[in-house]
């Protein structure tokens, strides 16, 4: 496992209190820094602070991230804790349901491309100011290679990932001239509690087209998370990073 020294940093994840974002939490605890969990799931959130305190200093915020005052309230909270946000994973989202786009529920695409894409830009938008501010912030948002492929009867959470990616790449271009770098992560598939919203004929899709012949780990996903989060990560932005075991293509 390789080290990293993030003393005196301080890192907001989103999505924090499981998954992808809880092991990305634990990761940057382990490194020396503090770290405050926003989630929209109080009793999750809990159970993740009292569980990740072993590895440092964690505060926890229960936040809907598609309403623009909660995530500012958010944001402030975070800053009044710590005193400022070195570090940015936006890693909440949803999958939504399996439908082919002649079928699909018009609210429910609404929902998911609010909740995956719209917060995405919310959330981004709150923490950039203060990092610009300060001088200085690392941010990664969590797409998904459904963004860069488009997953048959997956089309609101494709169509929102391929948004994350796009939002990534100009505010990357937008601070490039600044100590900040925005980049976002497009994983495979991990086996997470998103499954649970998915068909299982869905699920076997996407592992047929995952060339390892596996899932990715959520760790595996941390370990890259990490150096991109760093303050070694000093001229790479704007940039597209692929956890695929193989399915990307470009």
């Amino acid at each position: 496992m390789n080290a990293y020294d993030f003393s005196q940093r301080s890192a907001v994840v989103t999505g924090g209190a499981q998954g992808i974002g809880y092991a990305i939490a634990e990761r940057l605890l382990d490194a020396g820094a503090r770290v405050v969990l926003w989630d929209c799931d109080e009793i999750a959130l809990a159970a993740a602070k009292i569980s990740l305190s072993q590895y440092g200093e964690v505060e926890i915020v229960k936040v809907d991230i598609t309403r623009r005052d909660e995530v500012q309230q958010a944001t402030d909270i975070a800053i009044a804790t710590f005193g400022r946000i070195d570090a940015l994973v936006h890693s909440a989202g949803i999958a939504g349901a399996n439908a082919p786009v002649v079928d699909y529920p018009a609210d429910e695409w609404a929902r998911v491309i609010d909740i995956d894409l719209n917060a995405t830009f919310h959330v981004n938008q709150a923490v950039v100011r203060t990092m610009i501010d300060q001088g200085y912030g690392r941010i990664v948002n969590i797409a998904s290679i459904a963004g860069k492929e488009g997953n048959p009867t997956a089309s609101a959470y494709s169509a929102a990932k391929a948004g994350v990616i796009a939002l990534t790449k100009s505010l990357g271009k937008e601070t490039a001239k600044l100590d900040i770098a925005v980049n976002c992560v497009t994983p495979a598939a991990a086996r997470t509690k998103i499954f649970d919203q998915m068909s299982q004929q869905h699920i076997d899709y996407m592992l047929s087209k995952i060339p390892r012949g596996r899932f990715v780990e959520v760790k595996e996903i941390a370990a890259m998370v990490m150096w991109l989060v760093s303050s070694e990560n000093s001229f790479t932005t704007g940039a597209v990073f692929d956890l695929s075991g193989g399915r990307a293509t470009y």
